[in-house]
């Protein structure tokens, strides 16, 4: 039976994840780099772990003995994802992550090449917002002949985790990027656009999202936009580190995540869809155990993917109660 390791496990996230890896019946090794929380983990699952810090390549290259396929759940990722990316590939394992950071993907497309030839699979975003978005672009993609901009956007709700909070404030982008021509382009940053995610129209600002990346690499589009709308206090004031691991169970369910897109065809239709899926936490979790899952069931490319180019526009709807819905054009 295949290997799947879980790096970051005792986190926030990581550990939820683990939570439905293991109701999966997969074959789990936790990993992280502090041995106490971990141990405590392991044990409440009865699963085996290794302790080891994701910058020492002999250490990572020692643990990933035996794996099959990483999955990482430790931020911020502009730490791990390099040195645990560039160890897979040299270790010949498939590589995952759920990070929301915009230098992942650039990595991974940097990567690429070298993945390809190693055989080896880069899926940063298996779970979390680029699932959810990039099936929400690919289904409205899918309704119009040939897309040309894609606008995009995510509603953001409830608080965040203590982790989450310190990566956004570590990887503030102060240039705002939008995909124009297949490249990422400068944009300005104070013009807000209405979205609509079922409830009439609000107004979302623009953000810098690993989904112009993937969006744009999934669906062909070569002008992809994305912006954000904030409710519920989501984004976090003062000290990060006093912040709660992150929401609780209850918390979570009274916020939902929902996202809008708006395509626009070369002919000069237009196309809206908006998703509704559970919280963004929840979806995180139960995404990335289930592309974990799909990976080490044979559903694997060389090279960097996207979720919705691997397991195809359907697979946020796939995850938990996801509904995609289109607008009357």
């Amino acid at each position: 039976m295949k290997v799947l390791m879980i790096h970051g496990a005792a986190g926030y996230t990581g550990s939820m994840v683990a939570e439905h890896a293991k109701a999966a019946g997969l074959k789990i090794i936790l990993a992280g780099r502090s041995e106490a929380p971990l141990s405590e983990l392991a044990a409440s699952l009865g699963l085996p772990s290794r302790v080891f810090p994701a910058d020492d390549p002999i250490a990572v290259a020692a643990a990933l003995q035996g794996i099959d396929v990483l999955l990482n759940c430790a931020g911020p990722f502009m730490r791990t994802a390099e040195p645990l990316m560039r160890a897979a590939i040299a270790a010949g394992v498939h590589y995952l992550d759920i990070a929301a950071e915009l230098d992942s993907y650039l990595l991974a497309e940097k990567l690429d090449a070298d993945a390809i030839a190693a055989g080896v699979m880069l899926l940063p975003g298996s779970g979390g917002s680029v699932a959810m978005l990039g099936s929400l672009a690919s289904h409205a993609v899918a309704r119009i002949d040939m897309a040309r901009t894609i606008r995009i956007a995510l509603h953001v709700t409830g608080s965040m985790s203590r982790g989450s909070a310190i990566s956004a404030t570590e990887n503030v982008m102060i240039e705002t990027l939008a995909r124009r021509g297949g490249q990422l382009q400068s944009r300005g940053s104070s013009a807000t656009r209405p979205f609509d995610f079922g409830l009439g129209e609000v107004d979302c600002f623009p953000l810098t999202l690993p989904d112009l990346i993937t969006i744009g690499r999934t669906t062909g589009a070569q002008d992809v936009e994305t912006f954000v709308h904030v409710s519920g206090g989501a984004f976090a004031q003062g000290d990060l580190k006093a912040l709660a691991a992150g929401p609780d169970a209850e918390h979570r369910k009274a916020n939902r995540y929902q996202a809008a897109v708006e395509v626009t065809g070369t002919d000069g239709n237009v196309v809206r869809s908006i998703l509704d899926t559970v919280n963004g936490y929840s979806f995180t979790a139960l995404a990335a155990a289930e592309a974990a899952r799909r990976v080490i069931d044979g559903e694997a490319r060389s090279g960097f993917q996207t979720p919705a180019g691997l397991f195809g526009a359907g697979f946020a709807e796939t995850i938990a109660d996801t509904t995609i819905t289109d607008l009357p054009t």
